[in-house]
């Protein structure tokens, strides 16, 4: 059955983003700490177009967040391309081949034609809020799962609504002191634990969400 879920990466005092986000600095001052353990891994690497990188726990957890993934969401924020309406030339973060290999369904207050990019990745633009981003990514994905990767704002609106089924933390052992928080807006959720992997950089928490 097609479950909704998500992982993201998190500092110990809560925050997903550190302080003063910009176009030029999207993670924030100290943000890019949260994905070093991950950019190190052999799989990362290998998503990326390299064969270099670590073979590790870290590696397999991230392997085993694509595995299954048949559809990806994510906020405008994640996307880019700054607020309001589109500068039509602006095609992600990720250069002509990003490394999704799948639809993915932006959430976005402003339409905009679907943007096909090399291997196999189209970017569809969903100004119905996260519901109809749900259905559409689960057409896409049809017996596979649908991932929210992101940001922060795209996943508690998932949270909110009682639309996601699992939510996996990367806690990194790094104190941010501000910026963007993951857990707030979020409703009341009940999370389960049903995993945990743990490493020297960081602590992988599987949540069942209730």
């Amino acid at each position: 059955m097609t479950k909704v879920t998500s992982h993201i990466s998190i500092s110990l005092d809560g925050f997903v983003a550190g302080p003063e986000q910009s176009p030029d600095n999207p993670l924030g001052i100290g943000g890019e700490r949260l994905h070093e353990w991950a950019i190190a891994t052999h799989e990362w690497q290998r998503q990326h177009g390299s064969g270099t990188g670590e073979a590790s726990a870290d590696s397999d957890v991230i392997a085993a967040s694509v595995r299954n993934v048949g559809a990806y969401v994510m906020g405008r924020n994640m996307f880019g391309g700054g607020p309001g309406g589109w500068e039509e030339s602006w095609r992600g973060w990720w250069g002509e081949e990003p490394p999704f290999h799948l639809p993915v369904f932006v959430l976005t207050h402003h339409e905009r034609a679907p943007r096909q990019m090399r291997g196999d990745t189209t970017f569809h633009f969903v100004t119905g809020g996260v519901a109809e981003a749900e259905r559409r990514a689960r057409e896409a994905a049809g017996d596979r799962d649908v991932s929210v990767i992101g940001g922060a704002t795209a996943i508690q609106q998932f949270l909110a609504a009682g639309r996601l089924d699992e939510l996996q933390l990367h806690v990194v052992p790094v104190l941010l002191g501000a910026g963007e928080r993951l857990l707030v807006n979020c409703g009341e959720p009940t999370l389960e634990p049903t995993e945990v992997v743990a490493s020297p950089r960081v602590t992988h928490i599987t949540y069942r969400v209730r």
